[in-house]
């Protein structure tokens, strides 16, 4: 067995210790952190994976990079390498798993423990002579108000993406679980899937980790990304998409991960449906503040 040193260089800020601070006292799980602090191998897995997500941080959500992509791919090859020789040693963390793994035969169900609801539109038709009717905005403030006892609501206004409504389940700041809005209360299984979208934290960034948050938002595709798919589907004589909504969804969709890992995807975070522990809030604006400290967000 190659020998390996437990840490070379800059330590990661999730380090190996960080999982005592979470673990329970079930036998398995001291068993694994056990084998890991033993066994050189794992050690320098565990060490290549926190140091290749924290670049990844860097890159897609602080955009400043530490290193140069020459960099990054080779510990990129050697933790791939390492993977391949030692499979037990594998996190479910692992930055590998961006690339995709073997397919699937069919997604599983994945029931919502909080619904996910729809939203409802309030249309602002002109007339013949171009005045805007707003009585249906109206209308919602005015049961807004209704709702808050008389209190006057402040709003964030956001823009509605036109995606793929999708919920990260993390658990001790690790991604274990995505899944569609389905019919609100039952969606599908794409774990894997999601696990290829590169500025997805597969580990929750930062010192105040939730034990359990989970996470929605919407999985789209930028316009410059589709019209480089589509500039790819006819060079290559296949199919192109109508728009970026089916292009993200049908990417989104495969049962082959690896395919969704070539199309680039991308995720913006809207709103947390159920937390326990972690910083508190009391804003919209402060929750989206939170979640990017966690480690979601975009460079651009």
């Amino acid at each position: 067995m190659t020998a390996y040193p437990l840490f070379s260089g800059k330590i990661p800020s999730s380090s190996i210790f960080i999982d005592f601070q979470t673990a329970s006292l079930s036998s398995g799980r001291l068993k694994t952190l056990f084998r890991l602090l033993m066994n050189p191998t794992a050690q320098r897995i565990k060490y290549l994976t926190d140091l290749l997500n924290r670049y990844a941080y860097e890159y897609y959500t602080l955009d400043a990079p530490s290193v140069p992509d020459a960099e990054y791919d080779k510990l990129f090859r050697e933790l791939e390498a390492l993977e391949r020789n030692y499979p037990e040693f594998k996190l479910p963390d692992s930055p590998t798993q961006r690339a995709g793994t073997e397919p699937l035969t069919a997604f599983a169900e994945v029931h919502h423990e909080v619904p996910m609801l729809s939203l409802t539109n309030a249309f602002s038709p002109r007339n013949e002579n171009g005045v805007f009717d707003h009585s249906e905005m109206y209308a919602f403030d005015e049961r807004i108000r209704n709702g808050l006892n008389g209190k006057k609501p402040q709003y964030v206004i956001e823009p509605k993406f036109d995606g793929l409504a999708i919920s990260l389940l993390y658990r001790d700041g690790v991604l274990v679980q995505a899944a569609t809005r389905g019919d609100g209360t039952t969606g599908e299984d794409v774990t894997q899937n999601v696990k290829t979208v590169t500025n997805i934290p597969l580990r929750l960034h930062g010192d105040n980790i939730p034990k359990l948050i989970e996470v929605r938002g919407e999985i789209l595709m930028l316009k410059a990304d589709f019209i480089t798919l589509n500039q790819h589907q006819t060079e290559n004589d296949q199919k192109t998409f109508a728009n970026p909504r089916n292009a993200a969804a049908g990417s989104l969709r495969q049962l082959d991960s690896r395919i969704t890992a070539k199309r680039k995807l991308t995720f913006f975070p809207y709103s947390i449906a159920q937390q326990q522990g972690g910083k508190e809030f009391t804003t919209h604006t402060e929750e989206i503040d939170y979640l990017t400290t966690l480690g979601f967000g975009h460079k651009n």
